[in-house]
């Protein structure tokens, strides 16, 4: 295949340069701003060039490849089959074979199966930080930097989220699939009290204000200004959003304005209490298709779970049909638009069989291409081009409205959970002392000291 032969040419020529001790012309990504907006025009997955003629995998030919893909629940997951199908039919001498190994303890099951003396999958798909850590560590999978450089790919137009993943100066993986948080909310309270929605520039001041204007307890038509599930998620990780700090800072103190925010809110009946929500079990999605919360921070996914069930009846249109959805609010100076996520990411094995195919399969999935698959599946990509967003804001059912439709655009992407050896056990730690703040177990300042000897300990033993 001309592209193989090619990357596999531009890697040999620069292990030579380096070897002989000379600069290099080498492909080095273009500098650009993290805002999806701005960065939506570029081509991310352009392959390599020669004397200006650029060769693709569908001019390629050669003998014919299968590639052994490992994924999770395929047949209730349509980007499976669409990505697979996309590929194939620009290569018409690559199969992808997908081997499904369902989602219970997928990461689990998968490093059991890449740790035999040859490999089962060429490619893989990566679900979360924890397992991701420990193919990096159990050396299952490629670095892929030098077929990023080789590619010329602007990891940039990730959001930052490559950056939380990089292992020693090395990336693993890229991430293909996008989850991130915005402000939901249902207009019609805000209507009825006569006040002006949510904007997608919001700092957590004017938030908590508007949570509190829009909030009311009349008797029979009670509102809740504010909703937040009892993850940690939807309290702790407001504080990483500055881009200075993360669940691995080791010292935690930057919760305590956040936790103050939310449990004045209990406090003054702007939003639920933790305790309440627990011993109710209630789900945030009962809470906000309820129709007595204006506002809730919540997940892209909880976008095609409204769509869907108000399109099916599940959910009670004269409640929560008229809704839509805003940027996450910010602290002051963090740029709009700036959002903590999930992601989930591909990798080429250390045992495929043919690394340059893989590659390319991995280039493809995790472009822009892929995103265009992607959102026509309803699923949100990694990279979210100009074409990706007019996909999904034109789905059925999605809020029509600019406001909504700009929401999906985001400045700087946070992890949930970045790259660290230990981070299951931090997540742990940070799970419990957050349950006794928010219960009263503890107060705020004996919660965060818990959290700040605990996990000083694991990170500084």
């Amino acid at each position: 295949m001309k592209k193989r032969k090619l990357i596999s040419a531009v890697m040999a020529c620069s292990m030579v340069l380096a070897l002989a001790g000379c600069g290099g012309n080498g492909s080095t990504p273009t500098t650009q701003t993290t805002t999806t907006a701005e960065t939506t025009q570029t081509e991310t997955t352009t392959p390599a060039t020669t004397e200006g003629q650029t060769t693709t995998q569908a001019e390629a030919s050669g003998d014919a490849i299968t590639l052994k893909w490992a994924i999770w629940d395929q047949d209730a997951t349509p980007y499976w089959m669409a990505l697979k199908d996309a590929y194939e039919a620009k290569n018409d001498n690559v199969t992808i074979e997908l081997i499904d190994l369902g989602s219970t303890d997928y990461m689990t099951v998968l490093a059991t199966q890449l740790s035999g003396s040859t490999s089962a999958f060429d490619v893989v798909t990566v679900k979360d930080v924890p397992g991701y850590a420990t193919l990096v560590q159990k050396n299952t999978i490629e670095p892929l930097d030098d077929y990023i450089s080789a590619a010329n790919i602007d990891l940039s137009l990730y959001g930052g989220a490559t950056d939380q993943i990089t292992v020693d100066g090395k990336l693993y993986q890229l991430p293909f699939r996008n989850d991130f948080w915005v402000l939901f909310y249902n207009k019609d309270l805000f209507d009825k009290a006569g006040i002006d929605y949510p904007t997608n520039d919001m700092t957590f001041e004017e938030y908590d204000a508007l949570a509190r204007q829009v909030s009311s307890s009349d008797f029979g038509s009670s509102v809740y200004g504010a909703h937040y599930h009892t993850w940690r998620s939807a309290v702790q990780l407001f504080g990483v959003l500055d881009g200075e700090h993360s669940i691995l800072s080791g010292t935690y103190d930057f919760f305590k304005p956040y936790y103050e925010l939310v449990l004045n809110q209990e406090t003054d009946n702007i939003c639920r209490s933790f305790t309440n929500l627990k011993t109710e079990g209630l789900h945030y999605s009962a809470a906000f298709s309820g129709g007595d919360v204006a506002m809730m921070n919540m997940g892209s996914w909880f976008i095609s779970t409204m769509i869907a069930n108000l399109q099916s009846g599940d959910y009670d249109s004269s409640l929560c049909g008229n809704w839509a959805i805003a940027k996450y609010p910010h602290a002051e100076g963090v740029e709009a638009g700036s959002t903590l996520g999930t992601i989930t990411g591909i990798a080429v094995t250390t045992g495929a069989s043919d690394k340059d195919a893989a590659w390319d399969f991995v280039e493809f999935v995790s472009g822009t291409e892929g995103a265009k698959v992607m959102a026509e599946t309803g699923n949100f990509p990694a990279i979210m081009t100009s074409e990706a967003m007019d996909i999904i804001s034109s789905l059925e059912g999605f809020p029509q409205d600019e406001q909504s439709k700009a929401a999906l655009e985001v400045s700087n992407l946070y992890l949930e959970v970045p790259y660290a050896e230990n981070v299951s056990e931090i997540n742990s730690i940070l799970d419990s002392y957050h349950s006794s703040i928010m219960s009263g177990e503890m107060t705020i300042d004996e919660g965060i000291a818990a959290m700040n000897d605990a996990i000083g300990k694991i990170l500084n033993p």
